[in-house]
C-alpha cells in the first residue's frame, strides 16, 4: 500500500490479502447475513417473522433459527476472499503504478487513490459475482431450503438458469465495488496524511485501524443503495422470457425509492457499516502486518 515500503511478488500479496479477508470474514459475517435478511425485506415485511431493525433480526435469526444461521453460507465467501482481497489489495497497488507511469506523477495523490481504488473495485468484481450471488441464495430464508449446500446451489442455478446465470448482478456488482473501493483507498489515503506520523509499531497499526475503519465507513455510505439493490437482483431466479422486476442498478434503485421511500436505500445499513467499518480496519491491519512480515523474511 505504501510507495516506500519494498514492493513484494504477486503471491505474498495473495498470501496477505488471503489471510486479511478470512480474518475479517470469521470475525464479522453474521452482521452481513443480518444485512441481507433486512435488505430483502420488502417494505416492513408482515407476520410475526418480519424484521423492525438489525437488532429485531438478530433475534428473531436466533430465536427461530439458531445461531448456526448466522454462518449460514459462509463457505462461499471465506472460499471467495482470498482470489477477493487478493484481487483487491494487488490490483489497487498494480493500477497505482499504471495510472502514477501515464499521468507522470511520481507518489500516489488523493486523486489518484480514488481512481485507483475505483479501477480496482472494478476489476474485483469479476471476481467475486459468482460467489456472492451463492451466498445471497443461501442467506435467504425463503430460499436456502432449496439448496444442499453452495455447491449444489451454484449447479442449480446453471441448471434452472443457464451457464451465464451465474454472472447475474455483475453490472450492480460493479457500481458496489467500484463505490466502495475508491472511497476505501481514497480516505485511507487522506486519513494516513493526516494522522501523525507513527513513532511505534504498534502505534502504527493503531493508525492503520483508524484509517482503514473510517475507510471502510466512508465506502459503505457510497455503495449501500447499489448494494440494496444488488441483493433484489442477485436473489431473483431467472425465467426465460420474463423481465425480473429488478434487473439494473440505477433504474433499480430509482423503483426502490419510488415504492419504499429513500430511505429503503440504505436498508441494513447499521449491520453493514458496523461490519465494513471496523472490517475495513481489521482488512488494512493484517494486510499490512503480513506484508511487513514477509518483508523481513526476504
Amino acid at each position: 500500500m505504501s510507495n516506500e515500503k519494498k514492493s513484494l511478488p504477486f503471491i505474498y500479496q495473495f498470501l496477505s490479502g488471503a489471510i486479511a479477508g478470512v480474518s475479517e470474514i470469521i470475525v464479522m459475517y453474521p452482521l452481513d447475513v443480518v444485512k441481507t435478511r433486512v435488505q430483502l425485506q420488502v417494505g416492513k415485511g408482515s407476520g410475526g417473522e418480519a424484521y423492525s431493525g438489525m437488532l429485531d433480526c438478530l433475534q428473531k435469526i436466533i430465536k427461530y433459527e439458531g445461531v448456526r444461521t448466522l454462518y449460514r453460507g459462509i463457505t462461499a465467501p471465506i472460499l471467495m476472499e482470498a482470489p477477493k482481497r487478493a484481487t483487491k489489495f494487488a490490483a489497487n497497488d498494480e493500477w497505482g503504478k499504471f495510472y502514477r507511469k501515464t499521468f507522470g506523477v511520481a507518489q500516489m495523490n488523493q486523486p489518484l487513490s480514488i481512481l485507483t481504488g475505483a479501477t480496482a473495485g472494478a476489476t474485483e468484481a469479476f471476481v467475486v459475482v459468482p460467489f456472492e450471488l451463492v451466498k445471497i441464495r443461501l442467506q435467504d430464508k425463503a430460499s436456502a431450503s432449496l439448496y444442499k449446500g453452495p455447491l449444489d446451489c451454484a449447479l442449480q442455478i446453471v441448471r434452472n438458469e443457464g451457464i451465464l446465470a451465474i454472472y447475474n448482478g455483475l453490472e450492480v456488482t460493479l457500481w458496489r465495488h467500484i463505490l466502495w473501493n475508491s472511497g476505501y483507498f481514497g480516505v485511507i489515503f487522506k486519513a494516513r496524511e493526516l494522522m501523525p506520523k507513527a513513532e511505534t509499531s504498534s502505534g502504527q497499526t493503531m493508525n492503520d485501524l483508524i484509517a482503514g475503519t473510517i475507510g471502510g465507513t466512508a465506502g459503505t455510505i457510497l455503495n449501500t443503495p447499489s448494494d440494496v439493490v444488488k441483493s433484489r437482483i442477485q436473489n431473483t431466479v431467472r425465467v426465460n422470457g420474463v423481465v425480473p422486476k429488478y434487473n439494473w442498478a440505477w433504474p433499480s434503485m430509482f423503483l426502490v425509492a419510488k415504492e419504499e421511500g429513500f430511505g429503503a436505500l440504505y436498508k441494513g445499513f447499521v449491520p453493514k457499516v458496523l461490519r465494513l467499518g471496523p472490517g475495513g480496519g481489521i482488512l488494512l491491519v493484517v494486510f499490512t502486518a503480513c506484508m511487513d512480515f514477509f518483508r523481513s523474511i526476504q
